[in-house]
């Protein structure tokens, strides 16, 4: 029985420790949209309402498909919101150490979001642009 019981714990061991799901973080989108709502402010500061290390985020427009995500991120990424067929949120993809660990879908509420024509947001440069209609 045991050399039944060693494979099959090693198995479970190698799942357990892969990436798994990535975090949605629900209360940042809750941040993010409370800075938003507010018509006088024309910026995110990602880091101060983070509380979690990140080395890279990744701000993605509507209607950006999977594989595009992919190829920025250039690590596997499964889009858990499907942005591809959407237009009403922006993704922020926060990624350490290589790896994806967190997400945040961010309400237009009816303005468009930049991130200043860099590839990604860092602790160290964490503004989102906000433009209203």
């Amino acid at each position: 029985m045991n050399k039944i019981m060693i494979p099959f714990l090693i198995v479970l061991l190698a799942a357990g420790c892969s990436q798994g799901k990535v975090h949605h973080h629900k209360e940042l989108e809750e941040a993010i949209y409370t800075v938003v709502e507010d018509e006088n402010n024309r910026e995110i500061s990602v880091g101060a309402l983070t509380d979690f290390k990140w080395d890279q985020a990744y701000l993605f427009e509507p209607y950006t498909p999977e594989e595009q995500m992919e190829k920025e991120l250039g690590v596997e990424f499964e889009d858990p919101s499907n942005l591809r067929s959407r237009d009403d949120i922006y993704l922020l993809v926060f990624v350490d150490d290589g790896k994806v660990i967190q997400y945040a879908e961010v309400d237009r509420q009816g303005s468009d979001f930049s991130i200043g024509g860099v590839e990604y947001l860092t602790p160290e440069q964490d503004v989102i642009e906000i433009s209203r209609d």
